[in-house]
């Protein structure tokens, strides 16, 4: 038989049991939990922080916020594929909270306003060797030289950036915004030698006194596929056709371009084949849209701007501008062989089957493993088997994004950092994710999604003018005021005016509040009347 004071005890128990001291079996509590956007961003940004700024017209301390954890939020707010997003617990109500374009609009606003980051660097740091100026090179000097220490980057190409800048093309990326936001890093302090491909790595740690690497070489190696092919016409790999348009070295295709893959790559390609003047761009993918690998708002741009998808189909055969497909089907999610074939014709193909990473220039380096694809083995640290070698980015097992990239460069600093004074990096303990069902919505919650401006289609291909154009100030605050603050307090008054016994103090803008448990009878009214779930009631003595 329960007691009276059992949180567990019939509800009618329980009734009597809510009162006014010892009779008090439950009691309100201020806390924080983790908003799911947070809790899905690879860079590890504090977003719902970061909004709240933005909410209140505070541009540039929300930017500040953004570059404790990310140094390129410009270039982030256009290329990220934005999973905070889908984690946005707005989408149970309308739309998400279009947070990568806050972000653009802080990140665009920095750079017109020439801000620069703030921090105090620690005393006592050492040197360290990076490799490669890829989204995570540059992200671990970046939060490298907050913590204190000195660092170089060694580049093998022509340009800092990697695959952001020869991966991504520019009406996505324009070029001015990429390299202002590596100029910055630049500003603090990062020397960056391009042309400088690294083959001996521990020669030249040696050579340059580096106390630790950390090697980010990036995915540039288009993968290949025996297609059997008796008078093969112009076939290139994506990766290089990108890089050449980059370049303005852009090879001749001829009217018609297949494009053979189904991954944002293949959209690109198939795009920019477009924009240099191909009458048609087709893809040839084996699996169908709900299967491709490319993200669906991918795939809806290109087939907005005429690019043509030829779904479930494999190339089989290829002579001179012919190509025998095989139709296929899906079954349980795998493509399956039909045996029914067609032949369709191109000038050129185009190979987007995914990337691989050139690693092999560290198979001399003592104790560091691969996996069977080539990336690099590390350990939760970042570190590879060799001491002081970490390594992250395209080159270790991960999802290939920029963003993951840039959490990777974040992640290695600290851990780099750690190692470099002696000392052990323990992440901090993250709270409880707050989901939707967890939210009271008592108030109007109406207000549509803000549209981002886009060039038409028709205008789209005509050139590499970028085509999403950014959100004015009011619009961009106006969205930032749409976020829910799941899961932490942001001073509505809702607890403070629903208590009937006057428990609840104010403590002043940006203070909260604080409760009186010599009044508080633990009714819950509090905790139900909170919209965002800053509020628990737990057992007495809890």
């Amino acid at each position: 038989m329960p007691t009276p004071f059992d949180i567990t005890a019939p509800a009618d128990l329980r009734q009597h049991a809510e009162g006014t001291g010892p009779l008090r079996s439950r009691h309100p509590v201020y806390l924080d939990m983790l908003p799911p956007c947070n809790h899905a961003c690879p860079a590890g940004e504090n977003i719902q922080a970061w909004l709240a700024h933005a909410q209140a017209g505070r541009y540039e301390e929300a930017w500040q916020e953004i570059m404790v954890n990310n140094p390129m939020p410009a270039i982030h707010g256009r290329v990220c594929y934005h999973p905070c997003e889908d984690g946005c617990n707005r989408t149970q109500i309308d739309n998400p909270v279009s947070i990568h374009a806050i972000e653009r609009f802080l990140g665009d606003l920095a750079l017109e306003k020439k801000w620069s980051p703030r921090f105090e660097a620690k005393p006592g740091g050492k040197r360290v060797l990076i490799i490669g100026a890829g989204p995570s090179g540059l992200s671990a000097a970046y939060h490298l030289t907050r913590l204190g220490h000195t660092v170089e980057i060694r580049e093998a190409g022509p340009l800092a950036g990697g695959m952001m800048h020869f991966g991504i093309p520019a009406y996505r990326l324009p070029r001015n915004i990429l390299h202002q936001e590596v100029e910055r890093i630049e500003k603090m302090g990062v020397n960056i030698v391009l042309n400088h491909k690294v083959e001996d790595v521990l020669a030249e740690q040696t050579a340059g006194k580096f106390d630790a690497v950390f090697i980010a070489v990036g995915a540039h190696i288009g993968k290949k596929t025996g297609i059997p092919a008796r008078d093969a016409g112009q076939v290139l790999d994506a990766v290089s056709y990108l890089r050449d348009v980059e370049l303005g070295q852009a090879p001749k295709l001829g009217r018609r371009v297949a494009i053979y893959g189904g991954g944002n790559t293949a959209m690109d390609a198939a795009r920019t084949a477009k924009r240099l003047g191909a009458d048609e761009a087709l893809i040839i993918y084996r699996r169908d849209r709900e299967h491709m690998p490319a993200h669906d708002f991918e795939a809806g741009a290109a087939l907005a701007e005429g690019v043509k998808i030829h779904w479930l189909r494999t190339i089989k055969e290829i002579d001179q501008t012919s190509f025998t497909v095989e139709v296929m089907r899906i079954e349980n999610g795998r493509p399956v062989p039909t045996g029914e074939f067609e032949t369709l014709e191109a000038d050129a193909l185009i190979m987007a089957l995914g990337q691989d990473t050139d690693t092999g220039f560290l198979r001399q380096v003592p104790d560091i493993e691969f996996k069977d694809d080539g990336t690099v083995v590390v350990g939760h640290d970042m570190m590879t088997g060799h001491a002081g070698i970490f390594a992250g980015g395209d080159m270790v097992p991960s999802e290939r994004t920029v963003t993951v990239a840039v959490g990777h460069g974040k992640k290695a600093a600290r851990y780099i950092d750690a190692y470099l004074r002696g000392t052990v990096y323990i992440p901090a303990a993250k709270h409880p994710i707050v989901g939707f069902e967890r939210l009271h919505m008592w108030y109007q919650t109406d207000a549509p999604q803000q549209a981002e401006p886009h060039l038409t289609p028709e205008l789209a291909v005509q050139d590499f003018t970028e085509i999403m154009a950014g959100l004015t100030a009011d619009e961009a605050q106006y969205e930032a005021q749409r976020c829910l603050s799941c899961g932490n307090c942001f001073e509505c008054d809702g607890c403070y005016g629903a208590c009937p016994e006057d428990a609840i103090i104010k403590l002043g803008p940006g203070k909260r509040y604080h409760f009186d448990y010599d009044r508080c009878t633990g009714c819950a009214v509090c905790f139900e009347q909170c919209p965002c779930h800053a509020i628990e009631m737990v057992p007495e003595g809890g």
